[in-house]
């Protein structure tokens, strides 16, 4: 038998993101997969990954509010810790640039870690993760961190067997009320009125509003904004569902309407059809659901995506796209013709890479780059001496230093 280990000490979302990673351990011949994560999270992770072995730790000391949770905090991290030290891991898998995933890695032999690893006192970017970080100067042509993360395994599973092609289900429609971040998220007023259109369009017969207990009151402004014949219809659940009862909810659905969030990644691996809203700093190149049958309308302002810890000078004006007059109306025909300025409308495919999208109205204009990025690593990770041809070569100059060279036939390490 062979131990895998995974640590993944992010936050909702980017845990279901580390699926195409974990399925491909998974497959392989006499393999265990080992999964440590924020304890807040393992009652989800056993719902969305119960094969895999779960080690869960505090990694973000939410709810230590005395000495005594603190210090059962450190009894229970330091117990964690040691019995991932006793394992006899074959390979790690290191997913965050963290001072405690460094300190995780410190556990382990640092020629069995890929990612961030810890080597005689000191912190150590692999080269995968150390490219991508060259590789964001370029957001707009980027990669589906589903699918980075996933590249950690040269052997990664083919796009196609990570999440099932979603259908509707006959549950009505879902309502995702607004993202951590307010400005990656639809104003109460404008998201009820595109609710009220899809929901119309699709003779829907309900209507759930979901989110934490935080978005209660945006459920209730939502709720107001509705048309009286769709209220009756409408239950407002912020807050009310834990784990089993989102993973639960959303598996009945026809439609999530929604931001970036974490609920659209859970809707994606249960084959959820998603219609997903991305602005501000959230571009779906890089974070889209994953899987076949979802539509995202992307807005396309010169400015985006942003940096969501700087204000913005601009008033959020990636808003105006959705806000327009005749966007309600584009989302009912998806006719070209209707759709407004400032929008770009697309459906989720894949290509050999993984995860992309394709535009059904609007222009991308960082199409022809975006291929030879993907190409560019598409050829990297197959290893081997890539040959590269002119344009992917402007590429590979700026994004590989003098040992990324020398180390060409070998992309990703730790293959198990």
């Amino acid at each position: 038998m062979k131990n895998y280990l995974v640590i993944q000490l992010a936050r909702f979302g980017d845990l279901i993101q580390t699926k195409r990673l974990l399925a491909t351990l998974a497959a392989r011949p006499e393999s265990a997969v080992h999964l440590c994560l924020d304890v807040s999270l393992a009652p989800l992770a056993r719902l969305v990954y119960p094969d895999v072995i779960l080690h869960p730790i505090t990694a973000h000391g939410t709810g230590l509010d005395s000495h005594a949770a603190a210090l059962k905090m450190l009894v229970d991290n330091r117990r964690a810790f040691a019995e991932l030290a006793a394992i006899d891991f074959t390979s790690v898998y290191n997913l965050n640039f963290s001072g405690l995933n460094f300190r995780l890695a410190a556990l382990f032999d640092p020629e069995r870690v890929a990612g961030y690893a810890w080597r005689s006192g000191q912190e150590i970017t692999g080269p995968w993760p150390a490219m991508a970080m060259r590789w964001s100067g370029f957001r707009r042509l980027g990669m589906n961190l589903v699918d980075f993360w996933g590249a950690y395994c040269p052997d990664m599973l083919p796009p196609k067997q990570v999440n099932p092609e979603a259908a509707p289900k006959g549950g009505g429609i879902g309502v995702v009320l607004a993202g951590r971040e307010s400005r990656r998220s639809l104003p109460a007023p404008l998201l009820a009125g595109i609710t009220a259109t899809l929901a119309g369009a699709r003779k829907a017969r309900s209507i759930t509003l979901l989110g934490g207990l935080a978005e209660r009151a945006a459920g209730q402004a939502v709720f107001k904004e509705l048309p009286a014949n769709l209220q009756s219809a409408t239950r407002n659940l912020a807050g009310q569902t834990d784990w089993a009862q989102l993973v639960e909810t959303v598996n009945t659905l026809d439609l999530l309407i929604t931001p970036d969030t974490g609920t659209m990644h859970l809707a994606a691996h249960l084959g959820t059809p998603v219609a997903a809203f991305f602005l501000s700093s959230a571009w779906c190149f890089e974070t889209g659901p994953y899987g076949l049958g979802h539509t995202v309308y992307q807005a396309v302002t010169d400015c985006l995506p942003c940096l969501e810890t700087a204000p913005c000078p601009e008033d959020v004006k990636c808003l105006d796209g959705f806000a327009a007059p005749g966007f309600r109306r584009f989302l009912v025909t998806g006719k070209t013709e209707h759709a407004p300025e400032g929008v770009l409308a697309l459906r989720s495919e894949f290509d050999d890479l993984g995860q992309t999208y394709a535009p059904f109205a609007g222009i991308d204009t960082d199409a022809r780059q975006r291929a030879v990025l993907r190409n560019f690593l598409l050829h990297h990770l197959r290893g081997g001496q890539p040959r590269f041809d002119e344009m992917e070569s402007a590429f590979a100059r700026q994004l590989y230093r003098e040992k990324d060279w020398m180390t060409a036939d070998k992309p990703c390490k730790a293959q198990g």
